[in-house]
């Protein structure tokens, strides 16, 4: 594996640093929640100031990131047991690893992103056989050729819809249902108090960039159903729903705040 000496990745390109290092935490506790062995050997080897970075992520933000990887786990592997042959088209894939947790030894995995972050990713995460990167944007609509023939589909888009604004998030939506055979999707989004606390207290303090504010926001997520026919809810939920109760009551009553005040949540949705 090649050693790097510096990285080179746009504004928004950098935030997929955050839950790479919120994984690796989890990874490296006495008791981890889930285990990522790839995200620990990744922030060792690459040249970044995580120890800054890190002092400024609240502990309960770090746990957000492992709610979520664990919530998608979750979610792709009830989708595969219903379709084994199944595609995954991981958008704005970063270093996620989910392929590792979930792989069924059956399905075709697509990780999608911008080329800089492709470059990135597969100096370390390597192709294979069934798990391809794209190196495109998702607004580019050539790639959607590059996953071939497809019938079963789940999207998966973890940290991405934030950066856009409400008509290209609408655009997107229409052009899944146009260009794919009624996906399933998983994602997770924001509230608008929500996206003004994540700005204020994890991208700001990170050490982010500015331009990798972000944007849209949905605080009841039926609304979209109001967008599209098309579209359906299959499931909402905050962020610690399912993750709490294996928690001592102190993180307990931060995860519970977080929910009720509707910060992050989880979203399941079909588009047919």
């Amino acid at each position: 594996m090649e050693t790097l000496k510096t990285i080179n990745l746009g504004a928004v390109q950098e935030t997929l640093l955050l839950p790479l290092w919120g994984r690796a935490v989890e990874s490296q506790k006495k008791n981890p929640h889930l285990i990522d062995h790839k995200a620990v050997s990744i922030i060792n080897d690459l040249p970044y100031d995580f120890v800054s970075m890190a002092k400024s992520i609240p502990k309960i933000t770090q746990l957000s990131w492992v709610a979520r990887c664990k919530y998608f786990d979750r979610q792709v592997t009830e989708f595969l047991q219903k379709h084994p042959d199944g595609t995954i088209v991981n958008i704005g894939c970063g270093f996620d690893t989910t392929f590792d947790r979930v792989d069924n030894s059956r399905v075709h995995w697509f990780d999608l992103d911008l080329p800089d972050v492709i470059d990135l990713r597969k100096k370390y995460i390597p192709e294979s056989d069934r798990r391809k990167t794209i190196a495109k944007s998702v607004l580019d609509k050539r790639w959607y050729s590059d996953l071939g023939r497809v019938d079963n589909v789940m999207l998966m888009i973890a940290g991405v819809l934030y950066y856009f604004d409400e008509s290209t998030v609408r655009q997107l939506l229409d052009d899944f249902h146009t260009l794919l055979p009624s996906p399933e999707i998983v994602f997770d989004y924001g509230s608008r108090k929500g996206l003004k606390i994540a700005n204020r207290r994890v991208m700001q303090k990170s050490g982010m960039d500015k331009s990798a504010r972000l944007i849209w926001s949905i605080d009841n997520l039926y609304e979209l159903e109001k967008w599209s026919n098309n579209i359906h809810v299959i499931k909402a939920q905050t962020m610690f729903s399912e993750f709490k109760r294996q928690f001592p009551w102190h993180l307990k009553m931060g995860m519970t705040f977080f929910d009720k005040a509707n910060i992050m949540s989880l979203a399941h949705i079909k588009i047919e």
